[in-house]
């Protein structure tokens, strides 16, 4: 104030929505540590709540997009491992990194149906939206169908079958930078996981022959020196 350089949350909650305000308050880092503030950060959280918008409303028509259809293995497995972390995040008070679930989960949606996802997955979604944008949220829930309000819950409970990885991507080394990726069964062996880097497609253009030696971390990365 002294120098004459605050930002009234008037307007921000005028300019953006007091949703917007909020969200990005709380993604800005821990709550108990100070956080620089940065008005042009804050189209960054309006850009996630128009993206969370757009799974439930058709912008155009302004009709519920949402389908029936049954969601895949995929998104059950991103769903599930996003409510466990965001129940966790809220119940710690780490909002920041609920918020990065959220927008990882919706990012997902997103970009498998750009016509339309299920509704099995889009409404846990904006319950766990409530507590960070709750205008937002209620707004979406009404247009879903729901006539109580979504402050009383109750919240979704991850189902432990869908936690569980089956792969896992490794990264593989060349010379001290990463080269490539591989993708490999969570309890794949040593060797297995040696052959699959040493298979790849771009490790094998980079050397000249056999390399001198393979370093396997299992389920961190592969080490390959020429």
């Amino acid at each position: 104030k002294s120098l004459k350089n605050s930002v009234a949350p008037d307007d921000i909650c005028r300019d953006y929505g007091a949703d917007t305000l909020r969200v990005y308050e709380m993604s800005m880092g821990p709550l108990d540590q100070s956080r620089p503030w940065a008005t042009k950060d804050v189209v960054g959280a309006q850009r996630f709540l128009q993206r969370a918008w757009r799974l439930v409303v058709d912008e155009e028509s302004g009709a519920v997009r949402v389908t029936d259809a049954q969601p895949t293995e995929d998104d059950l497995r991103a769903l599930h491992k996003a409510i466990a972390g965001v129940r966790d995040d809220y119940a710690n008070l780490r909002t920041n990194t609920a918020g990065a679930k959220l927008i990882e989960l919706t990012n997902h949606l997103t970009k498998a149906y750009p016509a339309g996802a299920p509704r099995a997955v889009v409404e846990p979604l904006v319950v766990m939206l409530a507590p960070l944008a709750p205008h937002i949220a209620d707004e979406l829930w009404e247009r879903l169908g729901h006539g109580e309000s979504l402050a009383h819950g109750p919240f979704p409970v991850a189902d432990e079958q869908w936690l569980a990885q089956d792969s896992i991507e490794i990264p593989i080394q060349v010379k001290g930078k990463v080269r490539s990726r591989i993708t490999v069964a969570v309890d794949a062996d040593e060797e297995t996981v040696r052959a699959a880097a040493l298979a790849d497609e771009k490790i094998v253009a980079l050397l000249d022959g056999e390399p001198r030696k393979v370093i396997v971390v299992p389920g961190r990365m592969v080490n390959v020196v020429p």
